[in-house]
């Protein structure tokens, strides 16, 4: 029998599967009859910004070839992304620590094999995204979960990480976070840094969501430090998840080892999703107009939600994101899910998921559908045991 190496083992990300589901429940419904409310993924329904598609549109009438370009990216992107940092956190970047990547999730294995050997720890809270765990395991490195509740709005402390015994090589840290739409607050995401740096512990920042906050403001970890690690897309806020390209800003030590293993995994990014993503940062009144949209959406949740059966759920304070505990009406959150598909054709992701020992009492909704569905699935859930 031949060997099967150990990244084959990496598990499911289980919400493909429920995308799958809520795929054929749609397709078996009998014309006329109520469709599915998609609430399982965090994909905006909004599609790339105007701005975005008619410079692609350009580019494809242009005659230029399209080919490869550098492994870190279009200079001009480069350079479009390092005034961003500029014009939202006044921080001054160079453009030669930007590389832009095939969307944040070529993004992590790029930053984890450069800044960490297999063997090595690195800690992150629970609830977490599925693939930090996943690509950590399969590069043979060891994910040391951090339980997190309500208590710190399910996101990381100093105090948890300070009792880590030994210290971890590495800390993920996700704000706005997936699933459970919280933030770090800038105090908080800077005493983490200030902590990993003392500790000698490499800091990784998921900021994929920045631009999708509501009532805090966002923060970057590389405004706190030097050392940091720091992962962004076009995916989310920019409404270009199918595009697949993102960036990382990195620390001066890890520029060239990035930009060798980049080299080596994926070439470069696509050249016209890096004509995209140079355009959008110019369609801002659009963008924004997405973000009032889903603010709408989650007031309305909020409101309604607890009045349906959900009342324990996540503060909503960035991304599109709430986290429900569903403990007092199930402890199998597949089955829950399941079923609320099949009765009322409300799709959600189980929280099994995001946390592997706890999950079974939490469900995620997502709330960056149309509103009308939004406020629709409200409607549905309230009616429904």
């Amino acid at each position: 029998m031949l060997k099967i190496g150990r990244g084959a083992a990496a598990p499911p990300f289980l919400v493909m599967d429920v995308i799958a589901a809520a795929n054929a429940r749609a397709a078996s419904l009998p014309a006329g009859a109520p469709g599915v409310i998609r609430m399982e993924v965090g994909q905006p329904g909004t599609g790339a910004p105007a701005g975005a598609v008619a410079a692609v549109q350009a580019a494809l009438r242009s005659g230029d070839p399209l080919g490869y370009t550098e492994a870190f990216g279009r200079t001009s992107l480069r350079e479009r992304i390092a005034a961003h940092y500029l014009d939202w956190y006044g921080l001054s970047v160079p453009a030669s620590r930007i590389a832009v990547t095939v969307g944040a999730s070529g993004a992590f294995p790029l930053a984890f094999l450069a800044a960490f050997d297999p063997g090595d720890t690195v800690a992150l809270a629970a609830p977490f995204y599925p693939p930090y765990v996943n690509i950590l395991t399969a590069l043979g490195m060891r994910p040391v979960i951090l339980e997190t509740g309500a208590a710190s709005r399910f996101q990381p402390t100093v105090a948890m990480l300070e009792r880590l015994d030994p210290r971890p090589d590495g800390v993920i840290v996700a704000s706005p976070s997936n699933p459970a739409g919280t933030m770090l607050h800038p105090e908080e995401l800077a005493a983490i840094a200030a902590w990993c740096d003392r500790s000698g512990v490499r800091l990784v920042s998921d900021e994929i969501y920045h631009g999708l906050h509501y009532d805090i403001p966002i923060a970057t970890a590389a405004a706190y430090s030097p050392h940091a690690v720091v992962v962004n897309s076009f995916s989310k806020y920019f409404s270009m998840t199918g595009w697949r390209v993102g960036w990382l800003l990195l620390p001066e030590d890890l520029v060239r080892p990035v930009e060798c293993l980049a080299q080596n995994l994926f070439i470069s990014a696509p050249y016209v999703s890096q004509v995209a993503a140079e355009a959008a940062f110019d369609c801002s009144v659009e963008l924004d107009a997405n973000v009032a949209r889903y603010r709408r959406s989650r007031d309305h949740l909020l409101a309604a939600l607890p009045a349906a059966g959900f009342d324990r759920l996540s503060p909503a304070e960035g991304a599109f994101y709430l986290f429900a505990d569903i403990a007092e009406r199930s402890n199998d959150s597949v089955a829950f899910c399941a079923r609320m598909l099949a009765e009322v054709g409300v799709a959600a992701t189980p929280g099994v998921d995001f946390d592997r020992t706890r999950g079974g009492r939490f469900v995620r909704f997502s709330y960056c559908g149309p509103e009308a569905d939004m406020a629709q699935a409200a409607a549905r859930l309230a009616g429904w045991r």
